[in-house]
C-alpha cells in the first residue's frame, strides 16, 4: 500500500512498474553525466543461505573462461570506442575473486574502450584475502574492496550459515587495512535473531580497530526465494539496534554516508550501484539511463549464448516516464541523503524545487528533510523512515523481480504495483 501511494505522490502515476522481456536488445544511450559501471561475477564457492544476488556453484570453474569472454565482448559491444568517462567500476557477486587474475583482464577490457575517472571497488569475502592476491589486485588498479564479514560473533554467523570461526574476517580485514586501499568497507548485518546491543557494539568497534573506513550495515531481510532458518526480527527491535549503529558510529569517529552506511571522515565512500546512472555487465546485472532500467538474464548459460551470437543480454527492460525516473532519483538520493539542487538540473536540465516542491516542502514540515546550502538532507527521523521504506520497496519490488527473473520459465512481463 506505502509503495502504491508513494508511487501516485512522486511518479504521478496510479498504473505498476513495467518490466517486459523483448525480442530485442534496446540501444542504450550512454551520454549521461557520471556513468558508472558494475561488473557481476556470479560464482561462489559455497551458496549462503541469507544472500538474495544471483549467484551458482562455481564448482571446478570449468564455467569462468567462457564467462569472462563473454564479459569482454558485452563490454565492448555496449562502450564500443566512443563513451563519456567511467566514475567509477565495481565488481560485484557472487564472489568476484575466484575470477583471479580476471578481473585484472576485465579492468583492461573496460580501459580499452572508456577512461575511467574515478575508483575501481570489489567485493571481497574474507577466506579470499591473501598477501599475494591483494598485491594482484592493487596492480590491477582495483582502489577499494568491501569485505562481506557480517559479523564477529559465532552466533550470528552460525544464524546466517555462515563458518563461524571469525579469525578468518580478522586476519583478512587486518591484511585489507594496511594493504594501501583508499577505503576499506566492511559489511555488516543488524538484526540477526539473537544478536544483542553488545554484539553490534563490538562488531562496528572491532571493524574499525582492524582498519575499516567504512561500515555497511544492512538490516536482515528475508528474501522469499532465500533459505534461511531465521526469521527477520521486529522493526521495533530494528530501530534499537540502528540507535545503537548511531551511537557506535559517533563513538568511533565516523560520519553516517547513507540511511545504512558510516565512514571515516575525510575518506571516501565505497557504494556498487547507488549512483544516478550505471551500466552494468554480466548474468543478472542492471542498467540504469535517463528512461530506462534494463537487467540481464540471470542465467550464466543463457547470458554466455547471448553475447556469443552477438545480442545484449537482456532479459526485462522498464520505460520510465519522465516524472517516473525523476522519482526514482529522488528515491535513491534520500537514500544518500544528499538531495542536491545542481545535481538533478545536471541530469534532468529541471529544477527541483519546481518538480518536487510540494512533496519536499511536506518532508520539511514533518521534520523528516532539512535545508542544505544545495537542496536537502534527510534528517534521523527521516533517516528512519526511509530505513523502512526501503524495506517495504526491497520486498514489493526488488524480491519479486530476481524471483520472477530468476524462474525456470519467466514470464514475457513483470508488474510491480
Amino acid at each position: 500500500m506505502l509503495t502504491t501511494i508513494l508511487r501516485a505522490v512522486l511518479a504521478r502515476s496510479l498504473k505498476p512498474f513495467v518490466f517486459e522481456s523483448t525480442d530485442h536488445s534496446p540501444a542504450l544511450d550512454l551520454d549521461v553525466p557520471h556513468l558508472g559501471a558494475y561488473v557481476h561475477i556470479p560464482f561462489c564457492e559455497t551458496l549462503c543461505p541469507f544472500c538474495p544476488y544471483y549467484k551458482v556453484a562455481y564448482g571446478d570453474g570449468s564455467a569462468m573462461p567462457a564467462y569472462l569472454d563473454a564479459l569482454e565482448r558485452e563490454i565492448a559491444r555496449v562502450l564500443g570506442r566512443s563513451v563519456t568517462p567511467l566514475s567509477s567500476v565495481y565488481f560485484g557477486g557472487g564472489t568476484p575473486a575466484l575470477a583471479g587474475e580476471g578481473i585484472g583482464r576485465i579492468i583492461r577490457a573496460i580501459k580499452f574502450h572508456a577512461e575511467i575517472a574515478g575508483e575501481i571497488g570489489l567485493e571481497l569475502h574474507p577466506r579470499d584475502v591473501a598477501e599475494d592476491f591483494t598485491t594482484m589486485l592493487l596492480d590491477a588498479g582495483v582502489t577499494m574492496v568491501s569485505l562481506g564479514v557480517q559479523s564477529f560473533q559465532p552466533h550470528s554467523l552460525a544464524a546466517l550459515g555462515r563458518p563461524t570461526d571469525p579469525s578468518i574476517s580478522v586476519a583478512a580485514l587486518g591484511m585489507l587495512g594496511t594493504a594501501g586501499f583508499s577505503a576499506v568497507d566492511v559489511d555488516l548485518i543488524f538484526g540477526i535473531p539473537g544478536q544483542s546491543d553488545d554484539d553490534l557494539r563490538r562488531d562496528f568497534a572491532r571493524a574499525v580497530e582492524l582498519g575499516a573506513t567504512q561500515v555497511s550495515t544492512y538490516p536482515f531481510i528475508d528474501f522469499s526465494y532465500a533459505s534461511n532458518r531465521i526469521k527477520p526480527v521486529s522493526e521495533r527491535r530494528k530501530q534499537g539496534l540502528m540507535s545503537v549503529l548511531l551511537k557506535s558510529a559517533e563513538e568511533n569517529g565516523f560520519t553516517r554516508g547513507s540511511v545504512w552506511t558510516f565512514r571515516r571522515r575525510g575518506t571516501p565512500s565505497y557504494s556498487s550501484i547507488t549512483r544516478d546512472d550505471f551500466v552494468g555487465f554480466g548474468a543478472s546485472a542492471t542498467t540504469l539511463l535517463r528512461d530506462q532500467f534494463k537487467v540481464n538474464t540471470f542465467d550464466v548459460d543463457g547470458y554466455i549464448s547471448a553475447v556469443g551470437n552477438g545480442r545484449l543480454p537482456t532479459a526485462y527492460t522498464l520505460r520510465f516516464s519522465p516524472r517516473a525516473r525523476r522519482a526514482y532519483w529522488l528515491f535513491w538520493s534520500c537514500y544518500n541523503m544528499d538531495i542536491g539542487r545542481d545535481r538533478f538540473s545536471a541530469f534532468f536540465g529541471a529544477e527541483l524545487d519546481e518538480e518536487f516542491g510540494g512533496s519536499l516542502a511536506l518532508a520539511k514540515a514533518l521534520g523528516i528533510m532539512a535545508p542544505t546550502a544545495d537542496g536537502y538532507t534527510l534528517t534521523g527521523r527521516g533517516a528512519y523512515w526511509f530505513h523502512v521504506i526501503e524495506q517495504l520497496y526491497t520486498h514489493q519490488y526488488i524480491d519479486k523481480t530476481w524471483r520472477v527473473a530468476m524462474s525456470a520459465t519467466p514470464p514475457r512481463r513483470i508488474m510491480l504495483w
